[in-house]
């Protein structure tokens, strides 16, 4: 199972002071300052040997989180460790990445010479276009893959937990969850089979329309017998029946599935009622031949049979395939589908990046507008107190006995008078100063005065 860390981002000094403000909800005036960077090695730039070298093991989790932020400047900072993947998210205003590179080094005992030439390093709109392409899945092994999806929605929860995400990353992390559900939405990257498992289900949907209710037989309990069970359950198939040598294993599989276990010797009495039958052993020779399947059709009343045949060597013998009634299909067959689909993720994944670099040049949009939160803030709390001045004033009139139609025109005068009398005074002072352009300027835009004139 992959492993995902997140690391809090909890520290002495300015950094402290940031993700406690973070925590809290509130605005950092240098936020948009903070720099965003990804920084790590995946299946296209190192060997598994690198990698697995790199990887977080899960008992090392709270010694890599205290080491990661004793390291000066780092803000908030989640790593995600899978068998494909290490890479390290993190925000910074003075890190650099060579820092973060030689911590990763030296926390795996490898020199910095052997590590760096297998890592890169994304920096602002390119470190958000990154995470903004893993989650879409156009970064893994397989293209459009959603696995990796559910890894960094983890990630993001584990760091919630840990109140490891402030503001900036919390935000940065939910648009990227939001960038891959539009992808999925909006291209076709997820929607053909590029699995052999996926593949062989999607075929069987070709034969039967819908799946809910047909009868499976697995023969085998391997991995990929597993993922092609997991496919058909979510398709709504019936009875699943699991036949295997081992007796065990087909019944640790069955289980998992609500089915039921058989061993190889009962397959005959089991073909009978399956409509689909999935094959994948390490058996050097057949399990199933012409004659088996052929009585199995009799006893059907030649009701279709769809079959694949997943091993190499083959499980069903070629001559099934001449049978009427039957629809065989072998991993040649499949791979074609596959590399078929393949090409249809990899023309949607044209459209998906149009659609990332959209994305990520928005949310670089909304982190520069972090710069003017607190002043905004600052406004808005000058403006309460004179609003709550006026209102205490407009009180005292009314208990007095004053018109209440007099004190509500007399609170409004005082409240405009007070919340333009020092910018009139400040635009005042500019212009005897012939410093006035640029302050009318942004009046006119903060104002649409043109608009309301």
């Amino acid at each position: 199972m992959p492993t995902l860390v997140v690391f809090n981002s909890r520290q002495s000094g300015q950094g402290s002071g940031q993700c406690a403000k973070a925590r809290a909800g509130g605005a950092h005036p240098i936020w948009q300052d903070m720099k965003i960077f990804s920084l790590g090695l995946n299946h296209t730039t190192a060997p598994v040997e690198i990698r697995e070298q790199v990887a977080f093991a899960s008992e090392g989790i709270m010694q890599a989180h205290q080491d990661l932020v004793a390291q000066p400047g780092i803000g908030e900072a989640v790593i995600l460790s899978t068998c494909n993947r290490t890479e390290i998210y993190y925000s910074t205003d003075s890190a650099s990445p060579e820092s973060v590179s030689r911590w990763l080094a030296e926390y795996h005992h490898l020199s910095i010479p052997d590590l760096d030439p297998y890592l890169y390093v994304h920096t602002g709109d390119a470190a958000v276009q990154h995470l903004f392409r893993v989650a879409s899945g156009l970064d893994s092994l397989v293209l459009g893959e959603p696995q990796i999806l559910g890894q960094l929605k983890n990630a993001y929860l584990l760091a919630h937990q840990a109140q490891s995400v402030g503001a900036l990353f919390n935000r940065l992390f939910h648009w990227s969850f939001s960038v891959a559900k539009r992808v999925r939405t909006e291209t076709q990257i997820g929607s053909q089979a590029v699995s052999v498992a996926f593949a062989a289900v999607s075929l069987a949907r070709r034969i039967f329309g819908d799946l809910s209710g047909q009868q499976v037989l697995l023969i085998g309990a391997g991995e990929t017998i597993e993922l092609v069970a997991r496919h058909l359950r979510e398709q709504g198939v019936g009875r699943v029946t699991v036949a295997n040598r081992s007796a065990e294993r087909a019944r640790q599989v069955a289980e998992e599935f609500q089915g039921h276990a058989i061993g190889l010797g009962q397959i005959p009495e089991a073909l009978e009622d399956a409509d689909i039958v999935v094959s994948s052993t390490a058996s050097p020779l057949p399990v199933l031949g012409k004659g088996t399947v052929e009585r199995a059709l009799k006893k059907r009343r030649h009701r279709p049979v769809f079959m694949v045949d997943i091993a190499v060597p083959r499980d069903i013998e070629p001559e099934v395939g001449q049978l009427p009634d039957v629809y065989l299909y072998t991993v040649d067959d499949l791979q074609g589908i596959i590399e078929e689909n393949l090409q249809a993720r990899r023309e949607a994944a044209k459209a998906a990046e149009t659609i990332i670099i959209e994305e990520s040049l928005a949310f670089g949009r909304w982190q520069q507008g972090l710069g003017a939160v607190p002043t905004i803030r600052l406004l808005r709390e000058r403006a309460e107190q004179l609003r709550q001045s006026e209102v205490e004033r407009a009180l005292r009139l009314l208990q007095q006995g004053q018109a209440p139609e007099l004190v509500l025109e007399r609170l409004s005068h005082g409240l405009v008078n007070k919340l333009l009398h020092q910018p009139t005074v400040t635009l005042r002072a500019a212009g005897e100063a012939r410093e006035e352009p640029a302050l009318v300027a942004a009046l006119h835009t903060l104002f649409k005065l043109d608009e309301t004139s």
